[in-house]
C-alpha cells in the first residue's frame, strides 16, 4: 500500500491502518478453505493458484505492517501506548505467516488429506478461520472504543468478544484432538514422512487459532492499561 494512503488512513484515525492488516490477514486466512478444497480434490493447478492468493495477500500484509512501523506517529494522544499497538500488530501478522507456511508446504509436497478425514479436518479448519474472523471483529471494534475514551458499554462488547475468541479457540482444541486420532488409525496406510507433515500441517492450522487468541489477549491487556 502506498505511503501516501497509509498516512492518510492515519489522518482518519490513528487505529485505521491496524484494522486495515487484520483485514487483510483474515482474508489471507479464508482463502485456505478454497485451497485445502482443491487439494481434496487433487486439483493442484487450482491449488497452485490459490496458493498464489494467499502469497500475494500475506505480502500485502507484510508491507501494511511494514509502512505502520515506520508511520505511526510519535507522541499522539490516545488511551493506549504505541509500543502495545505495535505488539499486536505483531501478533496480527503471525496469523498471515502461518496461513502462507501451510499453503506452501501442502502445495511443496503435494499433500492429501486421508480421504476418511478430510469432512473432518475441513470443519477444523472452520472453525480456526472463525477464530481469526473473531480476532477481526475485535480488532475493528477499536473505533469504537477510542470514542469513548475506552469506557463504558463499548469495553464491555469487546471483552464478550474476547471472551467469545476464547471458546472458539477451545473448540478448535477438541477438533484437533478428534484429528489426531483419526490420523493415528489410518497412519499405517500412508509414507510415514507424509504423515509426518500432515501431523505438522494439523498443529499449523491449529496454529491459526492459537495466535487469534494471543490476539485478543493482547487487546484485552490494552484494555487493562487504559
Amino acid at each position: 500500500m502506498p505511503v501516501n494512503t497509509i498516512l492518510g488512513l492515519f489522518a482518519k484515525s490513528p487505529i485505521k491502518p491496524l484494522q486495515e492488516h487484520i483485514n487483510k490477514v483474515h482474508q489471507c486466512c479464508k482463502l485456505l478453505v478454497p485451497f485445502f478444497e482443491a487439494v481434496n480434490a487433487n486439483d493442484w493447478d487450482e491449488a497452485e493458484q490459490l496458493r498464489a492468493k494467499i502469497s500475494q495477500a500475506e505480502k500485502q500484509a507484510d508491507e501494511l505492517k511494514r509502512e505502520i512501523r515506520l508511520k505511526l506517529p510519535r507522541g499522539i494522544f490516545m488511551p493506549v501506548e504505541r509500543t502495545d499497538m505495535l505488539e499486536l500488530l505483531t501478533q496480527q501478522d503471525k496469523i498471515a505467516n502461518r496461513a502462507k507456511d501451510i499453503s506452501g508446504r501442502i502445495l511443496g509436497r503435494q499433500l492429501t488429506l486421508p480421504a476418511e478425514t478430510q469432512e473432518d479436518f475441513m470443519a477444523y479448519l472452520q472453525r480456526c478461520i472463525d477464530a481469526t474472523n473473531q480476532a477481526k471483529k475485535a480488532i475493528n471494534e477499536l473505533d469504537e472504543l477510542l470514542e469513548t475514551g475506552f469506557k463504558g458499554r463499548e469495553v464491555d462488547l469487546v471483552e464478550d468478544m474476547i471472551h467469545r475468541l476464547d471458546e472458539i479457540e477451545d473448540d478448535t482444541d477438541h477438533l484437533q484432538i478428534k484429528l489426531r486420532r483419526q490420523f493415528q488409525q489410518v497412519e499405517n496406510q500412508y509414507s510415514p514422512i507424509d504423515m509426518m507433515f500432515l501431523y505438522q500441517i494439523l498443529e499449523w492450522v491449529g496454529a491459526l487459532a492459537d495466535q487469534a487468541e494471543r490476539v485478543g489477549a493482547r487487546l484485552e491487556l490494552m484494555l487493562a492499561r487504559s
